[in-house]
């Protein structure tokens, strides 16, 4: 069963387990960090632009490191997580457009 967070948006936005699975293969870092993820999309510090219509939840889960969460809001009801990464590269963060606060 999809994990689901509510979007700043009102949107429900689902983790599948095939996601889920993607993430933690490609970050083993994050695999105790599945709460971590739900909560940057519900309480994000900030939203910033991504590709193709993307979505990126960022959020601060240590000093300094980041994890930022891409989604996609495909309707005003339903959207999913595309993946997530921690980074503590900021300033390529800070280039994109903020779109919340």
């Amino acid at each position: 069963m999809d994990k689901v967070a509510i979007s700043k948006n009102g949107v429900s936005i689902r983790l599948p387990d095939e996601r889920w699975q993607h993430i933690i293969e490609r970050h083993g870092g994050l695999d105790d960090k599945q709460d971590s993820l739900l909560e940057a999309i519900a309480k994000p510090e900030r939203i910033i632009v991504g590709n193709d219509g993307a979505l990126m939840a960022v959020k601060e889960i240590e000093v300094g490191k980041f994890l930022v969460v891409v989604y996609k809001e495909e309707t005003r009801e339903d959207g999913f997580v595309i993946t997530a990464f921690p980074t503590r590269r900021i300033n390529s963060l800070n280039r994109r457009i903020q779109i919340w606060p």
